[in-house]
């Protein structure tokens, strides 16, 4: 109950009471890793499901708990072969199928990740954020169509699901569906007028409409909640290059330069920028 409430330091001390009259006891060593992990003390969270499956082999619930501290920490592989001990002792934990998606997602291993999805669906079909990571990795694997499928069922359960609509917009992106994509951005940002990603896509799109201000726009509100986004300050100097506004270009030119050197290259080339490649300040920016 302490830990329920976040009342952390104190239910360590209860749970530490409690060892010391029973130290075999499995579910005072997990409630204290998990207390651990809520902490973001992983490693010390992991010494603690140790020593619950110490005493007690087939505790799925300190498989599991293992797996997510071992996956906070980045340890993905570490983290499948908990969630693999989770699913042994209890196959319809469908927490630990969802995880283990999202481990191996994390390891690129999309079509294992796409099956472990599945697998949570089947014992939880409203699982909205399963729908969700399942179109991401399609999505991943170009397998467009039916990422939407996904992401669609996603938003069937969780309409305002604003991960959804961006990966909904990025796939019709994709596949060349630009008003679509811009319809989907702009759920997202209705639900998340923050989401820089959804904006600085926003942005593309428009450009590749060749809605140029509007595009702009978008890439003002991606600085906004972003102020070192250097793409969108490299593509806002495209859109001006693209109507021949030489001061605006070079001025966004020159802070994505500032954000990230690399910009300087890929302007040498960018036929973005032919309309203006002549001006002697654009070509001092460029070649120093």
């Amino acid at each position: 109950a302490l830990s329920d409430l976040g009342r952390y330091e104190e239910a360590i001390d209860k749970y530490d009471q409690a060892l010391q009259f029973k130290p075999d006891l499995p579910q005072a060593w997990n409630s204290r890793g998990f207390v651990l992990s809520a902490l973001r003390c992983y490693e010390e969270a992991i010494d603690k499901y140790d020593q619950a499956l110490q005493f007690k082999s087939d505790y799925h619930e300190a498989w599991y708990n293992r797996g997510n501290a071992l996956s906070d920490l980045g340890r993905y592989e570490e983290a499948i072969a908990s969630y693999d001990q989770a699913l042994c002792f209890k196959p319809d934990l469908h927490e630990a199928w969802y995880n283990l998606g999202v481990a191996l997602s994390n390891l690129g291993r999309y079509e294992e990740a796409i099956a472990s999805y599945d697998q949570a669906l089947r014992f939880k079909p409203d699982l909205p954020q399963a729908w969700n990571n399942q179109g991401v990795a399609l999505s991943d694997l170009g397998r467009y169509e039916e990422a939407i499928d996904k992401y669609d069922q996603a938003l069937h359960f969780k309409p305002n699901l604003h991960e959804a609509w961006y990966g909904r917009g990025v796939v019709l992106h994709n596949l060349g569906l630009y008003k679509e994509a811009i319809a989907s951005y702009d759920r997202a940002l209705q639900i998340k007028p923050d989401k820089h990603e959804a904006w600085y896509n926003r942005g593309i799109v428009l450009s590749s409409l060749g809605c140029y201000r509007d595009a702009l726009a978008s890439y003002d509100q991606a600085i906004e909640f972003k102020p070192d986004h250097a793409n969108a300050y490299y593509n806002k100097a495209c859109c001006y290059g693209l109507q021949g506004e030489i001061d605006l270009a070079i001025a966004a030119l020159q802070t994505a330069i500032d954000l990230d050197s690399e910009y300087r290259d890929l302007a040498k080339t960018d036929t973005d920028f032919d309309q203006i490649r002549a001006d002697a300040v654009f070509q001092a920016l460029i070649s120093t």
